[in-house]
C-alpha cells in the first residue's frame, strides 16, 4: 500500500563482494603511503608507497611508484618500481621503469620498458 522510493541523492548499499580475492583497492595519485599494506585482493597503486606490501596482485598505474619489498601472484609495472618482488606473473608495460630484484614464474616485458635489476626464474 505504502512505498518509499529510494533518494537518488544517497550512497548506494554496499555490496558483499566475499571474502575472496576479487576485490580492488585503487590508491589515489593524491596518496603517499609509508609502512606495510596487505591483502586479500589487487591494490593499484597511483600514488607513491614506500614499505612492504603483500597482496593478491598490485598494479603500478603509470603515474604510481612502489618502493620496497613486494609479495603478490600478479604485478603488472606502468609507472616506477624500486625493491624486490616475488609474484609468479610478472609484467612491465611500455612505460615502465623498474629498478629491482625479480623472482618470477612468468615475465612479459614490452617494448620501451627500462629495467635493472636480478631476474631470476622461480623454479617449479
Amino acid at each position: 500500500m505504502f512505498s518509499k522510493s529510494p533518494d537518488p541523492t544517497s550512497a548506494p548499499a554496499p555490496q558483499n563482494r566475499g571474502t575472496g580475492g576479487n576485490t580492488k583497492s585503487v590508491l589515489a595519485q593524491d596518496l603517499r603511503i609509508t609502512g606495510e599494506i596487505s591483502s586479500t585482493g589487487t591494490i593499484e597503486v597511483l600514488g607513491e608507497i614506500e614499505g612492504n606490501l603483500s597482496a593478491r596482485g598490485l598494479v603500478v598505474g603509470i603515474e604510481g611508484r612502489m618502493t620496497g619489498t613486494v609479495s603478490a601472484e600478479t604485478v603488472e609495472v606502468k609507472g616506477k618500481l624500486d625493491g624486490s618482488v616475488a609474484t609468479h606473473a610478472f609484467a612491465l608495460r611500455a612505460s615502465a621503469e623498474v629498478a629491482a630484484d625479480v623472482s618470477y614464474t612468468t615475465l612479459i616485458i614490452e617494448s620501451g620498458a627500462r629495467i635493472e635489476g636480478k631476474f631470476s626464474l622461480n623454479k617449479v
